[in-house]
């Protein structure tokens, strides 16, 4: 794999930032090359916030905004039904034969963004990450595990190993946030008595989605393209 771009859109609160980073970690811990960065205007819940990460084989320089991804996750319907989004429409730049990750229950997408997705070969995977994250996670706040295993079993740029490892290093260890990631890391804290019971609910939640993301990948017969 020579670079797989992902573009994270979502509201603030969702946890699209931590994924994007714990992504990032998960491919370290892989032997590959990662950045990741937030790009937001207003710190604050419910608005606009977007978070990339770049994963490849070789040395990655560029940073900033994501212009052209080959994996965009939609962490909320209002990035598609509201376009709270800082592109428009929440596709723009997507590469051919690439994959929309969005967390739904049902399709939100018109004809013609099926239309359109379709002429450039973009699959797109709907997936019930907030239902997920209820049941397994037992919080809303663990969405965003269950959309960090949807793009993993999809595109299988990193394995559950790597991941559950950057999760101990994300949470386990004394990692330092900033600014409204840091809000959010101490409210899903809060939600467990011990460390212990985090990492599992995450985990166990990230392997759920992730190995649902894996079985509609082989249905599809869905390849990544970087």
């Amino acid at each position: 794999m020579k670079r797989l771009n992902i573009r994270l859109s979502g509201l603030g609160g969702q946890g699209a930032v931590t994924a994007a980073h714990i992504l990032a970690m998960a491919a370290n811990n892989a032997g590959l090359h990662s950045v990741s960065n937030p790009f937001f205007g207003a710190e604050k819940r419910m608005a606009p916030a977007e978070s990339y990460a770049r994963i490849g084989s070789e040395r990655i320089y560029d940073r900033g905004e994501l212009v052209f991804p080959d994996v965009i996750m939609v962490f909320h319907p209002q990035v598609i039904t509201m376009q709270k989004s800082y592109t428009a429409p929440f596709y723009s730049g997507i590469t051919e034969g690439g994959v929309v990750v969005i967390n739904t229950s049902g399709d939100l997408l018109t004809e013609d963004d099926h239309k359109r997705l379709a002429d450039i070969n973009v699959s797109v995977y709907n997936v019930d990450a907030t239902h997920m994250a209820l049941n397994i996670g037992k919080t809303e706040l663990s969405t965003n595990m269950a959309m960090i295993g949807a793009c993993a079993g999809i595109t299988k740029v990193v394995n559950l190993e790597s991941l559950d490892k950057a999760l101990q290093d994300r949470f386990g260890k004394k990692y330092v946030a900033s600014g409204g990631t840091a809000t959010l890391d101490e409210a899903i804290k809060k939600k467990y008595a011990k460390k212990e019971m985090l990492l599992k609910a995450n985990m166990d939640t990230i392997t759920h989605s992730y190995e649902k993301a894996v079985e509609w990948a082989e249905q599809e017969k869905y390849a990544v393209v970087a």
